[in-house]
């Protein structure tokens, strides 16, 4: 069945919008009449900010997430021969960041209820030739770290984090980032934050730090700010192969100020996402994310699974809220059956992640929707299957649409 959608109204509840004021312009049009555009001091001031708030000694800004992760990668010397444990039930780039390293990435099932990368099923996925597994923390729930990096220490690899959505999540109440060597984030408009596009990797190892600015400037030895300073009398070297992964001071301008602001985005989420709890416990046919360990989510993105009983399907669902204005999508596919991977015979069977794949259906969560819209949302999640909304989980309208 194609993911295809239509809706013959127009959205009124958008899926997501980042939260951009004055003081994001502002930000900008210092950096640009500062001159200096590229990655300079105000990209070294974001690495501060965001390393302060996770509790890090180390942040390296780079271009985006999927850079983020591959030069965690690299910085781990993963390369050809190696095996990467990594969920199916993912974004792609988690699995593509491997495949940049020359690596094989092997896939592991999920747990249903956390969508999350099961612990049971990495150990069964590791073998002599795995170098490292990648915790995925899916709509910003971190995944199980305490079982993981069990399972990380018998096979005695190392345990990295796509921290992609989880940036402000906290795991037996220490916020992500602080947990494993290397966790790495994403600035994308629908994250936490945004810088437009970018990333970061924080890390508590100044080595690994080091390696990873030589490896977002080409190799390079100095950085752009020693060159300015110096005016140019330090002589440079190219001491391994790297990449053009830099973050802009433009980008960085946007994202130091989207930290300043943090904590109440974050917060705004969490209300939202527990009157949509309420809503969808009480539904008949949907089930909502459940968790058993300390953990606490940013609540980055709300996905919904389709009990197996349910009268419509993830499409005809998808439809339905299109239809009274509320965008939807389809949720998570399975990287596995994508045809890029199809031909690499990289494909186990993953019972959770292939269920979870045709019946998960994500929902409009923005800091700055209002109750105007997620009441539509809640009521169209019940009115698509012909049934009166029996809780009243959202206070009375306020704002507009």
């Amino acid at each position: 069945m194609s993911d295809t959608v239509t809706s013959s109204r127009a959205i009124t509840v958008p899926l997501a919008k980042p939260v951009m004021g004055e003081a994001e312009y502002a930000a900008v049009a210092d950096v640009l009449r500062s001159g200096w555009v590229t990655q300079g001091p105000m990209v070294r001031r974001f690495e501060r900010a965001v390393a302060d708030y996770v509790g890090a000694p180390y942040a390296v800004a780079v271009s985006n997430g999927t850079a983020a992760l591959h030069l965690a990668l690299r910085v781990l010397d993963v390369g050809p021969d190696h095996e990467v444990v990594v969920p199916s039930l993912t974004f792609i780039a988690t699995a593509n960041a491997v495949r940049y390293c020359g690596a094989t990435p092997v896939f592991a099932d999920v747990d249903p209820n956390t969508f999350n990368i099961d612990p049971k099923s990495v150990d069964q996925a590791c073998t002599h030739r795995t170098k490292a597994i990648v915790a995925v923390h899916q709509f910003g729930l971190p995944a199980d770290l305490h079982r993981l990096q069990a399972v990380a220490d018998k096979h005695a690899c190392p345990l990295i984090e796509d921290a992609a959505c989880a940036l402000g999540s906290r795991y037996g109440g220490q916020r992500i980032g602080t947990h494993t060597p290397l966790a790495c984030f994403s600035f994308h408009p629908r994250k936490i934050i945004t810088t437009g596009e970018g990333g970061i990797v924080v890390t508590d190892d100044s080595d690994l730090a080091q390696r990873l600015c030589r490896l977002r400037n080409h190799g390079r030895d100095v950085a752009d700010w020693q060159r300015h300073r110096e005016a140019g009398r330090q002589r440079e070297s190219y001491v391994e192969l790297g990449h053009n992964y830099r973050m802009s001071d433009i980008a960085a301008a946007v994202g130091t100020v989207q930290m300043t602001r943090i904590d109440e985005l974050i917060e705004a989420r969490r209300r939202l996402g527990d009157r949509y709890d309420a809503a969808v416990r009480a539904h008949p046919y949907l089930s909502p994310c459940r968790w058993p360990y300390d953990a606490q989510t940013n609540r980055q993105s709300y996905a919904v699974t389709l009990r197996d009983d349910a009268p419509l399907g993830r499409e005809a669902l998808v439809d339905a809220l299109r239809e009274r204005g509320v965008a939807a999508l389809p949720g998570l596919a399975c990287v596995h059956h994508e045809p890029c991977y199809r031909a690499n015979d990289l494909r186990p069977t993953l019972p959770h992640s292939e269920r979870l794949a045709r019946r998960m259906v994500l929902l409009p969560m923005f800091p700055e929707m209002t109750d105007a819209q997620q009441r539509r949302a809640i009521d169209g999640l019940y009115e698509a299957f012909g049934l009166p909304e029996t809780v009243a989980v959202v206070p009375a309208d306020q704002g507009s649409d």
